[in-house]
C-alpha cells in the first residue's frame, strides 16, 4: 500500500461558499496530516481548531525603498523616474510610500540617500491543534505579495510532514484565481473545488476548473447548500460530468455549521453524529480512493 505524502488544496471561485467550515472537518476524518491554511488574506480557520503552543516569525515579502533626509538633497529625480508615482515632496522632504520595489530610485540617487530595506509585510506562524500541526500566516493590512506567503506556507507545512512521514498535507487556499490561489494550487495532489448553487457560484467554479486545467490538477467538486436551488445544482452537476470533474459531495444547508462555530468549533467536534458529518466522512473515503490510488 501507498504511503506516500499527498497535498489536497480545499479552493472556491468565490468567498462566502463554505470552504473553510468544510476542511475544518474533512481534515478530522484523516490521520497523520499537517494542516496549512493559506487563506492569508483573510485567515480564520484558526478560530475553530483550537490552536496552542503558537510560535511567530516575521514575514517579508521583498524590499522597499527608504530615503534618508539628511542625505537628500531634494533634486527629484527619484520623483521623476518612479513609474508607480510613490514617491512625492511633503514638507519639504521626498517620502516613498507604496512602494512597488522596482529599485529604480536606489540605483540613479546621485548622493546614495535611498536605502533599500527590507519590508515587513505580515506574520508566518506555526501551531499545535487537536487535528495536528497547523501552518498559517497573517498578511498586514493594505500589504502585497500574499502570492508569497502562500508559498511559504505551503513550504513549512511541506517539510514538517515530510520530517513527521505524514501521508497527509491539507490546505485550506485562498478564493478565487489571483495570485495567491495560484501560488496554493500549484506543484498540489488535487483541489477540492466548493461551490454553492447560485449564479455567481457557477461562474466563478468555472473560473477555477480552468485554472485546474491550465495546471492538470485534478479536480473534484463539492456542491454546499445544494438543496437551495436544486436546478442550478443540476447544472452544477452537469458541467462536472462535461469537464470530467466529477461532483463528490452534496451538502444542505444547516444551521449546525454555525452552531458549532459559535461554539469555537468544527462541525465534526460538536456534531460528530450529524447527516452533515455523514456526507463529509463518506467524501473523505471518495478522496483517499481516488488521490491515493
Amino acid at each position: 500500500m501507498k504511503n506516500s505524502l499527498k497535498e489536497l488544496v480545499v479552493v472556491s471561485g468565490k468567498g462566502g461558499t463554505g470552504k473553510t467550515s468544510l476542511t475544518a472537518s474533512l481534515i478530522h476524518c484523516f490521520d497523520n496530516k499537517v494542516i496549512a491554511d493559506c487563506d492569508v488574506d483573510a485567515a480564520d480557520l484558526h478560530l475553530v481548531l483550537n490552536l496552542h503552543d503558537t510560535v511567530s516569525e516575521e514575514f517579508s515579502g521583498g524590499n522597499e525603498a527608504i530615503i534618508d533626509p539628511k542625505i537628500c538633497n531634494l533634486c527629484g529625480l527619484c520623483a521623476e523616474k518612479c513609474r508607480f508615482d510613490a514617491i512625492s515632496l511633503v514638507d519639504n522632504q521626498y517620502v516613498v510610500s507604496d512602494c512597488e520595489g522596482c529599485r529604480v530610485c536606489v540605483d540613479i540617487c546621485p548622493e546614495k540617500a535611498i536605502a533599500w530595506e527590507v519590508a515587513i509585510h505580515g506574520k508566518l506562524k506555526y501551531s499545535q491543534s487537536d487535528e495536528g500541526d497547523v501552518f498559517h500566516a497573517r498578511l498586514d493590512p493594505g500589504a502585497e505579495n500574499s502570492g508569497k506567503l502562500v508559498a511559504a506556507v505551503r513550504e513549512k507545512a511541506r517539510k514538517r510532514a515530510e520530517s513527521l512521514g505524514a501521508e497527509w498535507i491539507f490546505v485550506d487556499g485562498p478564493p478565487g484565481i489571483g495570485c495567491p490561489a495560484i501560488a496554493a494550487l500549484t506543484g498540489a495532489d488535487a483541489a477540492l473545488l466548493v461551490t454553492e448553487p447560485t449564479p455567481s457560484g457557477l461562474h466563478d467554479l468555472e473560473r477555477v476548473l480552468d485554472l485546474c486545467k491550465h495546471f492538470r490538477l485534478p479536480a473534484y467538486i463539492v456542491i454546499n447548500k445544494f438543496d437551495l436551488n436544486k436546478e442550478m445544482t443540476f447544472k452544477i452537476r452537469e458541467i462536472g460530468i462535461r469537464r470530467g470533474t466529477p461532483v463528490l459531495a452534496c451538502l444542505p444547508y444547516s444551521s449546525l455549521f454555525t452552531d458549532a462555530q459559535l461554539q469555537g468549533k468544527s462541525l465534526a467536534q460538536a456534531f460528530p453524529e450529524s447527516e452533515e458529518m455523514v456526507i463529509i466522512k463518506n467524501l473523505a473515503q471518495k478522496l483517499t480512493q481516488k488521490i491515493k490510488n
